[in-house]
């Protein structure tokens, strides 16, 4: 790796003039896309690599690193453009499309700066990283030695960060106090008193066959020495921070508009996870739009049930009436695992193609669970010794409405995240930047599309499943009203939750960490209903003109046989897609 590294380093200071005579269009598209990977795993040690190399170390999040990243972007950029890419490829026109649009998405979200706040409203950077073990195989002492190296760089990596936070405070870009309420418990959730306590202790647990006694014995000590020397006490100095310094320099405003120049911030967010030319103002009356059809399709399903009461009396019905409620988290989860075992059952009616790699079911992780969603996919690599995991959370069992599960499941396991995911990493002849690339409205807006395709295969059995799918297609659409009010039309927290509790059936603590987490987190919450408007068009598009010919299923392949791209770029690949079925017709 380090001989790539300088050998594509020399590369790069070779002058563009140079660069551009003496190599094709071709090669210089496939030399630069080496050359970017190498950046990417120098700047990312704990990216995956295809060779199967490994770096024992943490990133830096030092402010000249990030410079460093710009700076490369922009030749990055230079070198793309001094490539004539009229002679390319079809597949590689795209590949110089994505990866424009990779790079200009860096820089887009690089530009404000973003790394002086480095939490969302239920994790951080500091989460997750007591499971980071899971995705790594421990087969031979040199992975155990491997994971106490890098267990051994956390407190460099978080006095940095610490760093990066106080920068934030003294220039006035810090997370709104109303936030920091619910997040602050999670700084104490790896605070132990003993090494088996910890989840960093978990690859320790049960030490592989493989390992002789001896080594098993000085692993074990020396993970008991790094962990309780060195990792606890690198979380016990960022949760004093926390309290001692950052808690009380936290705003109390919550747009993110009221920071230095925050209205810029948010329209560009919003081109960022929108991936397309629109405004603030745009999103939201499409918001608005969304609601009221939404809100008429629930009515009907109100007045079928011949329910005597209003909306508002429907809504605390299902919030209240124990039967929609599981008893036991094991009762949630197994509803879950059912429904996606009856999903499976239905896929190859939506699909040509389908991944290998399988998912499970798993409760999130009860440290993080009291402020976190109500669901979430995790993927993992195709080599990780395990397949993903669709996470759903068991922490108060009346905020989890059973009515709800199966277009939850729907968007995180198949055919919303995992199926999409699934595919993305066993893509074949691709260049490796696509397999880190990604477009939050491309895989988002996938999700919420997959949930109306539990209409088309059954899914959904009872009227109140039903209402469940509309209340989150509403809660999505309702996103794009409180989103972009709370952040860009100062519309307060108070009234974004009422009107999220007027007009959808999420228990009153679900909205509550919703909008927090939007608070957190401007413009990411838009990708879920931009990309599923732009899916529903583009299907609508190709039916319209392919006809009784239009095939759902390698209309899917075709979307999702790309990887995730930025909805732009998805059009015109659609477009191809209905120009090659024309063809196939007429043949």
């Amino acid at each position: 790796m380090k001989v790539i590294l300088v050998i594509l380093g020399l590369i790069a200071m070779v002058p563009q003039s140079v660069w551009a005579q003496e190599k094709t269009s071709t090669e210089m598209l496939n030399q630069l896309f080496l050359l970017e990977r190498a950046v990417y795993y120098r700047e990312n040690p704990l990216a995956f690599r295809p060779d199967g190399s490994r770096v024992a170390k943490m990133p830096s999040v030092l402010p000249a690193s990030y410079a460093r990243q710009v700076t490369q972007y922009r030749q990055f950029l230079k070198q793309l453009k001094a490539i004539e890419s009229e002679s390319l490829s079809d597949g590689n026109k795209l590949n110089y499309d994505l990866f424009a649009s990779m790079i200009e998405s860096r820089l887009l979200s690089a530009k404000h700066r973003m790394w002086r706040l480095p939490f969302q409203s239920d994790s951080g950077f500091h989460s997750g990283l007591s499971r980071s073990w899971r995705r790594m195989n421990f087969d031979q002492v040199e992975d155990y030695d491997f994971y106490l190296e890098r267990l051994r760089d956390y407190p460099r990596y978080f006095d940095e960060q610490i760093a990066n936070l106080r920068l934030g405070m003294a220039e006035g870009y810090v997370m709104p106090r109303v936030v920091l309420d619910g997040l602050m418990p999670n700084f104490d959730s790896e605070l132990v008193d003993t090494v088996q306590e910890s989840g960093f202790y978990g690859p320790f647990l049960a030490v592989k066959d493989a390992v002789g006694e001896e080594d098993k014995a000085r692993l074990m000590g020396q993970a008991e020495d790094v962990i309780m020397r060195l990792v606890v006490p690198s979380f016990q100095k960022l949760r004093d921070f926390m309290v001692e310094e950052y808690y009380p320099a936290s705003r109390m405003t919550i747009g993110v508009s009221h920071v230095s120049e925050g209205k810029a911030l948010y329209e560009d967010m919003v081109r960022y996870y929108t991936t397309l030319e629109i405004s603030p103002e745009q999103v939201h009356q499409l918001g608005l739009s969304e609601v009221a059809r939404i809100r008429s399709e629930m009515d009907a399903i109100i007045e079928e049930l011949n329910f005597d009461g209003s909306f508002q009396d429907f809504i605390d019905f299902l919030r209240t009436d124990p039967q929609f409620y599981a008893k036991t988290p094991k009762e949630l989860l197994m509803n879950a695992s059912y429904i996606a075992k009856r999903i499976d059952l239905k896929m190859p009616a939506l699909f040509g193609k389908l991944p290998r790699q399988p998912y499970g079911v798993e409760p999130v992780p009860a440290s993080i669970a009291p402020n976190y969603t109500t669901g979430r996919y995790s993927g993992a690599p195709i080599t990780a010794p395990k397949g993903g995991e669709y996470w759903v959370n068991t922490y108060k069992l009346e905020v989890r409405p059973l009515y709800a599960l199966p277009a939850l499941t729907l968007h995180e396991g198949v055919p919303g995240h995992h199926h999409q995911n699934a595919l993305r990493i066993e893509m074949k002849d691709m260049p490796a930047f696509r397999s880190s690339a990604g477009s939050h409205a491309f895989g988002e807006g996938w999700g919420l599309y997959s949930e109306k395709l539990g209409i088309e295969i059954g899914i959904y059995q009872t009227p109140y499943e039903h209402f469940g799918r509309l209340s989150y297609e509403m809660w999505r659409a309702l996103r794009l009203v409180v989103d972009t009010g709370m952040h860009y039309m100062d519309m307060s927290r108070a009234d974004a939750i009422k009107l999220m509790e007027d007009n959808s059936a999420l228990s009153k603590h679900n909205i509550r960490t919703e909008i927090d987490r939007y608070i957190a987190w401007p413009g990411q919450a838009l990708a879920y209903k931009m990309g599923e408007l732009k899916l529903l068009e583009l299907r609508a598009k190709a039916k319209a003109e392919l006809g009784n010919d239009f095939d759902v299923r390698s209309f899917h392949d075709a979307v999702l046989e790309a990887g995730s791209i930025p909805l732009s770029i998805l059009g015109a690949q659609i477009d191809r897609y209905i120009a090659r079925e024309k063809v196939r017709i007429n043949q």
